[in-house]
C-alpha cells in the first residue's frame, strides 16, 4: 500500500497545515495544527505523530516541519485529487461537484491507477478550477 493510501483525511489536512505554516527558518507549533484542524492539542499530536512515524514530518522542540518525503506525498495527493477532478469534470460535473467527488476517491486510488486515468484523460495540465496538475514523478524520473 502506498503512503498516500495509508493516510486519513485528517492526517492529510495536518500535513497540509504544516506545509502552509512553516517558513524557511521555523516549523509549525502543535497548537497551530490543533487550531487549524479544530481539535485539541492531544488529538493534533496523534495526527502529527502518525505523520512522523511515516517519515513525512519531523518534530523538534515543539515545532513540526515537512520532510522531503512529506512534500512529495503532498504533491502526489494534489496530482491524485486534480486528475480525479479533471475526470469528473469531463463527465459534466461542475468544478465544485468535481472537487467533492474527487475527495471521495483521491486517497484510495493507487498511483498506477491515477496514471492510467491521466493517460485516458489526455494528460490534462489543469483541474476544473484552473489549478495546475503536478507532473507525474515517474515521468520526471525517466526524463531527468
Amino acid at each position: 500500500m502506498e503512503v498516500l493510501q495509508r493516510l486519513t483525511r485528517r492526517q492529510l489536512e495536518a500535513l497540509a497545515l504544516v506545509a502552509s505554516g512553516e517558513t524557511a527558518d521555523r516549523g509549525v507549533p502543535l497548537n497551530a495544527v490543533a487550531r487549524g484542524l479544530k481539535v485539541s492539542a492531544p488529538s493534533a499530536l496523534e495526527h502529527v505523530g502518525a505523520l512522523e512515524t511515516l517519515g513525512l514530518v519531523l518534530r523538534y522542540r515543539g515545532k513540526t516541519r515537512l520532510t522531503p518525503r512529506g512534500r512529495g506525498v503532498l504533491d502526489e495527493y494534489l496530482r491524485h485529487h486534480r486528475i480525479a477532478e479533471a475526470m469528473f469534470g469531463r463527465l459534466g460535473l461542475s468544478p465544485e461537484a468535481s472537487c467533492r467527488a474527487a475527495r471521495e476517491v483521491d486517497l484510495a486510488v493507487s498511483h498506477s491507477t491515477v496514471e492510467r486515468v491521466c493517460e485516458a484523460e489526455g494528460h490534462p495540465s489543469t483541474c476544473p478550477h484552473g489549478e495546475p496538475i503536478p507532473p507525474c514523478r515517474v515521468a520526471q524520473s525517466r526524463s531527468g
